[in-house]
């Protein structure tokens, strides 16, 4: 395998790249049945990036909402727009954003499923009854809760014992 020197032409492709993304009806609280929704996004450049924490400074909202505006190519919105919209759609798109401009790293995910819910919970089921990864992945999510929630009943029982 040949190893070649990056051009400046290499470097700067993909600036100009857009991403088509879909929102699913849930998400938009939408009644459309199966109609796809998307929105076309582009990645934030060193500039976007250099702006955005220059207006915003240390506030987390601002950041997400110039992001946003920064990145969303169809369709266009202004602050006030993407201000109003709700949390969860912000935080998906910020996400879709962090992930097609290079923002968020292999640690960050692994951190974020680290501090899910469903893994905290499979690592302490894990703890209580010994059981190996294999095991844990043979469970399914109402088996986990079930589990869980035992723990929980006896754990707050006085006398150990299950209510």
């Amino acid at each position: 395998m040949n190893s070649l020197l990056v051009s400046a032409e290499d470097l700067l492709a993909g600036s100009d790249v857009t991403y088509d993304v879909e929102l699913s009806a849930e998400l938009l609280s939408s009644s459309n049945g199966g109609d796809t929704r998307r929105v076309r996004i582009r990645p934030l450049t060193l500039r976007d990036v250099q702006l955005i924490a220059k207006a915003a400074r240390d506030d987390d909202v601002l950041t997400s909402v110039l992001m946003i505006q920064r990145a969303l190519v169809e369709p266009t919105l202004s602050e006030k727009e993407i201000a109003a919209m709700r949390s969860g759609v912000v935080r998906f798109l910020v996400e879709q954003i962090n992930r097609i401009s290079g923002l968020t790293t292999d640690g960050d995910a692994q951190r974020e499923l680290a501090e899910s819910p469903f893994m905290q919970a499979a690592v302490i089921l894990a703890k209580e009854f010994g059981w190996t990864p294999e095991q844990m992945r043979s469970l399914t999510l109402a088996q986990v809760v079930g589990f869980i929630e035992g723990l929980q009943r006896v754990r707050s029982s006085p006398t150990g014992a299950p209510r």
